[in-house]
C-alpha cells in the first residue's frame, strides 16, 4: 500500500517525462542521497570508506561506462581496463606536467583521453560485431600494456611503469582524509550517474538501443550506425575514463599498468551481466555486488567451514570466489539475463500492485 501512485496526476509533458514519475522513488532517491551525503562520512570508519565505499562508487562510474557500450548500444568490449588505464595515466602527465591543474579538470581531461582512445579502438565496430570486436576491443588491453611498460614518457620515466601522485585538492579543499576522497567520488558520480539517465532517455540512446536491437533495421529507418556506435564509444570511454583517473588518483595513490589489467576489464563485465544490461541502476547493483561478495565470502567461508569441522585457506577463499562468480554469472545468464536490475524491477512492481491480487 506505501508504493501505489493513487491520485499522483500527471497534467505536463515534463511531468510525465521526468526521471523518477513515482514520488515514492523521488522521496526514496532523495532520502538515500542525504543518507550518503550527510550521514556516511560521520558514520564510516577509515577501513569501511577504503575497503567498501571508494572502491564501490569508482567501479560504480566505470561499470555505467561499460553498461552505455554493451547494454544499451550492444558493442561487446573487453577493453575496459585499457580505458581506465588511459585515463588514469592521461590524468597523471597532465597533473604532473602542467603545475597547479585543478583535480576536477584533470579528471576530465583523463576521461577525453579515453574517448579519443576509445574511439579509435570502436572503430573495427563499423564492419564487424559480436565475438569479433570483443576481440577487436581485446587488442586496446594489450597495447596499453605494452604502451606503458615501454614507453616511458607516458610514466614520466619511471622504469617500472609505476607512478604516484599527492597533494590532491578539490575546489580548494585538500583530498587527504578517506571522508573527503568518499564525497569527491560521490560527487562525480552523483553528476555523471544524472547525465548518463537522461542521454540515454534522449534522441541519442534510442539511436543506441535501435543499434542494439538490429543494426540492419536501424539503418532502414535513417539512423546512422557509424555515428550511433562511435558516439557509444566515445561516451562509454569517457565515462570509464574518469573512473581510472579516479581509481588511480583517489583510490591507489600510487600505480603501475598491472592495476588495469584484462582481469579489471573482466570484473566491470561481470558487473555490467550480474547488475542488468541495458540499466543505469544495474550498474550500482553490480557494483555492490562484485565489491562486496568478496569481503562477504572472506568472513563467511571460515566461519562455515569450521560449523561442519573443517578449515579453509586464503586461497581455498579466493578459489571460491571465482567459482562463485562463475556460476552465478552463468545462473544471471539463464533465469534472469536483465540481472539484478530486473529483480528490483518486478518487486517494485509487485510493491505497486499489494496486497491486491490483480
Amino acid at each position: 500500500m506505501l508504493y501505489r501512485e493513487n491520485g499522483q496526476f500527471k497534467t505536463t509533458y515534463r511531468a510525465d517525462l521526468q526521471i523518477f514519475p513515482i514520488l515514492q522513488d523521488r522521496f526514496f532517491i532523495a532520502a538515500v542521497l542525504l543518507f550518503a551525503f550527510l550521514a556516511v562520512p560521520n558514520l564510516a570508519s577509515g577501513y569501511t570508506f577504503r575497503a567498501l565505499l571508494i572502491p564501490f562508487l569508482i567501479m560504480s562510474l566505470a561499470a555505467l561506462g561499460v553498461n552505455i557500450l554493451v547494454g544499451y548500444c550492444g558493442q561487446i568490449s573487453l577493453g575496459s581496463g585499457a580505458f581506465m588505464a588511459v585515463g588514469a595515466y592521461g590524468a597523471y602527465n597532465f597533473f604532473a606536467r602542467l603545475q597547479g591543474m585543478p583535480l576536477i579538470v584533470t579528471l576530465i581531461v583523463g576521461g577525453v583521453c579515453a574517448m579519443a582512445f576509445g574511439i579509435l579502438f570502436g572503430l573495427p565496430s563499423l564492419r564487424v560485431k559480436g565475438l569479433y570486436l570483443a576481440v577487436a576491443t581485446l587488442a586496446a588491453q594489450f597495447f596499453s600494456d605494452w604502451m606503458f611498460l615501454r614507453i616511458k614518457w607516458f610514466t614520466n620515466d619511471s622504469p617500472s611503469g609505476s607512478v604516484s601522485v599527492s597533494g590532491l585538492t578539490a575546489l580548494g579543499l585538500p583530498i587527504e582524509t578517506p571522508a573527503s576522497k568518499y564525497l569527491l567520488c560521490l560527487s562525480i558520480l552523483v553528476v555523471v550517474a544524472l547525465l548518463a539517465k537522461n542521454l540515454v532517455r534522449g534522441a541519442i540512446g534510442r539511436e543506441w538501443m535501435a543499434i542494439r536491437d538490429m543494426d540492419v533495421a536501424a539503418a532502414v529507418i535513417g539512423i546512422r550506425p557509424m555515428y550511433a556506435k562511435l558516439s557509444a564509444f566515445a561516451v562509454s570511454s569517457f565515462i570509464i575514463g574518469m573512473a581510472g583517473a579516479l581509481w588511480g588518483f583517489v583510490y591507489l595513490g600510487s600505480w603501475e599498468p598491472a592495476a588495469f589489467s584484462l582481469e579489471m576489464s573482466f570484473r566491470l563485465l561481470f558487473m555490467v551481466i550480474i547488475g542488468g544490461l541495458g540499466s543505469i541502476m544495474g550498474s550500482f547493483f553490480g557494483a555492490a555486488f562484485i565489491v562486496l561478495l568478496p569481503i562477504a565470502l572472506n568472513q563467511v567461508l571460515p566461519v562455515l567451514a569450521g560449523w561442519v569441522g573443517l578449515s579453509i585457506s586464503t586461497a581455498g577463499i579466493s578459489h571460491a570466489e571465482l567459482i562463485i562468480f562463475g556460476a552465478l554469472i552463468v545462473w544471471f545468464l539463464i533465469v534472469e539475463p536483465h540481472g539484478l536490475a530486473r529483480l528490483w524491477s518486478t518487486g517494485k512492481q509487485k510493491l505497486r500492485l499489494w496486497p491486491f491480487p490483480h
